[in-house]
């Protein structure tokens, strides 16, 4: 029996192993979690995917901002990481935690979504670009066409220059 559960109701360890085995202990090292450096993942847009009882994957999201340069700070929401268990990977598991989030986001996200990923499948799928992202910057190395973003319950999303960090 597979189940959807608030990230919050699953045990921080079980989290972090399942993020280390998904992508390596080194991804502290990566641009993604300068961005959100200090904050704490939205509980409304964060989830767990729980199969027979184990944790198999999980969503995470993050409040961050795009500062344009006279100061004007715009809400967005981050996306990612979004995990999967190594050996359950390409099974769908993802395109779950991420149409589930994706319908949360729809009543209860504070700003557009943003993620760094494959724009071949996150826009294909669920509808993130980099039409708005050409002139965003961020805390670290990462490839321009891989920043995408898409706008979510009414909010917009800023097109011009400006550095996205934690908010």
């Amino acid at each position: 029996m597979v189940e959807l559960l608030p990230l919050s109701d699953i045990e921080p360890q079980a989290v972090e192993e399942l993020l280390d085995a998904a992508f390596g202990a080194d991804r502290f090292g990566r641009t993604a979690y300068r961005i959100r450096a200090g904050a704490a993942a939205v509980p409304a847009l964060s989830f767990a995917l729980v199969e027979d009882g184990a944790l198999v994957g999980t969503i995470q999201c993050w409040p961050v901002a795009h500062c344009a340069a006279d100061g004007t700070a715009t809400p967005l929401v981050m996306v990612g990481p979004v995990a999967v268990r190594p050996d359950l990977q390409r099974g769908g598991h993802g395109r779950v935690l991420m149409t589930h989030m994706l319908a949360a986001a729809e009543d209860g996200a504070d700003g557009a979504l943003m993620m760094i990923g494959d724009p071949e499948y996150y826009g294909r799928f669920f509808g993130f670009d980099a039409d708005a992202t050409a002139a965003w910057n961020l805390p670290g190395p990462f490839e321009q066409r891989r920043l995408l973003a898409r706008a979510v319950n009414g909010h917009g999303l800023p097109t011009g220059a400006g550095m996205i960090g934690p908010r």
